[in-house]
């Protein structure tokens, strides 16, 4: 199954009543990278009053979150749920608090903390993983520049055009494209065309 992230760490604040909250995006693949993450932001803001922070990892299906000192549920949990909401995967989102003085109450801190981790998933660029097959092959000059006139249809992802004797080709593409596209250049060629298949890859078609 293909999957959304985000291609590296992103920030943004907000003020509320007084206390500032920062919301903090970062990819992470495993719970030792958002253990880490979390335990760097936390230095970087020793004089915040909270860190609330969750993480939502692809291996193992793996979600936690903390409220760090706030009142339980009004955290974490709001946190985790925006994380989810937008679909991503592989973050750790962390939203520090600094507090100015006026109390939110539950409700408002629920508020609060949501809009901070949705600050930092909307500043993150989205990284969209997709199942995808490599395509490769070898063809002549003629046949090239009909073959590169269809491509752009199928949103490959060119990773190789070698211009020798033949122009040999790679990319990739999405998955559920693959058979047309397949279909595409054997009708291009009249089936000439020699087709090798890497299949079951990931890539970002973002």
């Amino acid at each position: 199954m293909g999957y959304t992230t985000v291609y590296e760490y992103a920030y943004d604040s907000f003020t509320e009543k007084k206390s500032e909250f920062i919301g903090h995006i970062c990819p992470v693949k495993t719970s030792e990278e958002a253990v880490g993450f979390i335990e760097k932001i936390k230095s970087e803001n020793r004089k915040a009053r909270h860190n609330v922070y969750a993480y939502v990892l692809r291996d193992g299906n793996i979600s936690r979150y903390s409220d760090d000192g706030e009142p339980q549920g009004t955290g974490g949990v709001p946190v985790l749920e925006v994380i989810n909401k937008a679909g991503l995967t592989d973050v750790c989102v962390v939203v520090t608090r600094y507090f100015g003085g006026i109390l939110l109450g539950a409700s408002g801190l629920t508020r609060a903390y949501a809009q901070g981790c949705t600050l930092a998933v909307n500043a993150a660029r989205k990284m969209v993983m997709c199942e995808c097959s490599r395509i490769s092959f070898a063809c002549d000059y003629n046949l090239y520049g009909k073959i590169s006139y269809a491509l752009p249809e199928f949103g490959v992802i060119m990773e190789k055009e070698d211009f020798a004797d033949l122009v040999n080709l790679s990319f990739l593409v999405k998955s559920e494209l693959t058979d047309e596209l397949k279909k595409k250049l054997t009708d291009i060629s009249c089936g000439k065309l020699v087709l090798s298949e890497e299949t079951d890859l990931l890539a970002d078609f973002a």
